[in-house]
C-alpha cells in the first residue's frame, strides 16, 4: 500500500470513529425534555433543603407531654402525604406514644398500608389521640384507643392484653413512648425525675415486651425509638441519652435472642425532629428557636419523614433486617 493510500484509509478510519462517538454521546446532551417524552413524564423531585419550615422558630412552651395540635408549625405526620400500597394488610400493631411524634407518622403508615393499630398515650394527650384514632378508621381499619400511665407495670401488662383483645391479636410491637426534660446540670435532676424517665423509657418497653412474647408468633417485629442521643449525647439530656443508648443495645441484644425464633428486633435513631418533645420541657427556649438548624439541612426533620422506615421495619420484605438500628438525622448522627 502506497503512502497515498495510507493517508485516504487513515482519514476514513478517523472519520467512521468520530461518527460513532457522536452517536454515542449525543443522547448524554440531548434535550432532557425529549428523554422525559420519550420515556414518560420527569420525576417530581423534593428539595430536602427546603420541602419543610427552617429555623428561626418562635418561642413556645407547653406543659408536658405536650400536643402536637398546639405546636406553631404543626409537625407533619404524613397526615396527607403518605400513601399507602398494602405492605400490611391484615397484621395488628400496638404504638405506644401512637398520638404524636413517630408513634403517630408510624399509626398513619400502618393503617394505610392495612393493618389494624392500637395506640397507647398519656390520658392528657387525649385530643391528639383523637385525631389520629380517626385516621386510622378512615382507612378502614381497627382503632384501639388505650390512654394510660407506661410508668406502672400492671398498666403496661393490661395494655398488651387489651391491645390483643381488641385488635384479635398482635405482631408489630413499636415501643415509642418517651420522656425527655432538659436539665444544664445533673445537679438539677432530682431521684423522682430520673426515675420517672428511667420507667417510661426503659422499664415500659421491658414489661410491654414481655407481656407481648407469648403472642408474638415468627414473622412478627418488635421496634424500638432510639436516638442519636445514644451515639452522640447532649450535655443537658443526661438521662434521658443513657436510655436511649439502652434502648439501642436492648434492640441488639434482643434480637440475638428472638432471632432463631423467627422474631426480628430492629430501632430507629431519629435526629433532631419537630415534635412536642422539645416544646414541653425537652429543649431550652434558645435550642428551640434554633432546632434544626445544625443539620446538613439546617431544618429538623418531621416525623412524616420517618413514617417508611417503621414500615420498611415491619413489612415481610424486610424480612432479612434483625438487629438493625436505622438513623435519620438529616446528616448528622452515627447508625
Amino acid at each position: 500500500m502506497n503512502k497515498e493510500n495510507k493517508i485516504a484509509r487513515r482519514k476514513v478510519i478517523s472519520g467512521l470513529g468520530a461518527g460513532l462517538a457522536a452517536m454515542a454521546v449525543t443522547p448524554v446532551f440531548a434535550d432532557r425534555k425529549n428523554v422525559y417524552a420519550e420515556f414518560g413524564p420527569a420525576p417530581i423531585l423534593e428539595d430536602p433543603t427546603t420541602k419543610y419550615p427552617k429555623p428561626p422558630f418562635e418561642e413556645q412552651s407547653q406543659q408536658w407531654p405536650g400536643l402536637a395540635g398546639k405546636m406553631n408549625p404543626r409537625p407533619d405526620h404524613g397526615e396527607k402525604s403518605y400513601k399507602g400500597s398494602g405492605r400490611l394488610t391484615g397484621r395488628k400493631a400496638l404504638i405506644t406514644g401512637g398520638d404524636s411524634g413517630m408513634g403517630r407518622a408510624a399509626a398513619i403508615a400502618y393503617a394505610r398500608e392495612g393493618a389494624d393499630v392500637a395506640i397507647n398515650y398519656f390520658p392528657t394527650e387525649e385530643p391528639d389521640a383523637q385525631e389520629v384514632i380517626a385516621l386510622i378508621k378512615a382507612e378502614g381499619r381497627k382503632a384501639i384507643a388505650i390512654p394510660g400511665d407506661i410508668r406502672d407495670e400492671a398498666f403496661c401488662k393490661k395494655l398488651v392484653e387489651d391491645a390483643v383483645t381488641g385488635l384479635g391479636g398482635l405482631d408489630i410491637l413499636v415501643n415509642n413512648a418517651a420522656r425527655q426534660q432538659t436539665h444544664a446540670s445533673i445537679l438539677d435532676i432530682s431521684t423522682e425525675q430520673f426515675d420517672w424517665t428511667m420507667k417510661t423509657n426503659i422499664y415500659a418497653p421491658f414489661w410491654i415486651i414481655k407481656a407481648a412474647m407469648p403472642h408474638l408468633r415468627p414473622g412478627s417485629v418488635i421496634i424500638g425509638t432510639a436516638s442519636e442521643q445514644a451515639y452522640d449525647p447532649s450535655a443537658d439530656l443526661y438521662d434521658y441519652a443513657q436510655t436511649k443508648a439502652a434502648t439501642m443495645n436492648y434492640v441488639k441484644s434482643l434480637a440475638k435472642q428472638l432471632g432463631p425464633k423467627g422474631i426480628r428486633v430492629n430501632g430507629v435513631a431519629p435526629g433532631p425532629i419537630w415534635t412536642p418533645l422539645q416544646v414541653s420541657g425537652g429543649a431550652t427556649m434558645e435550642k428551640l428557636k434554633n432546632f434544626g438548624g445544625q443539620t446538613s439541612f439546617g431544618r429538623p426533620g418531621q416525623p412524616a419523614e420517618l413514617a417508611s422506615i417503621y414500615v420498611q421495619l415491619a413489612a415481610n420484605d424486610g424480612s432479612y433486617a434483625n438487629g438493625q438500628v436505622y438513623g435519620s438525622s438529616g446528616g448528622g448522627g452515627q447508625p
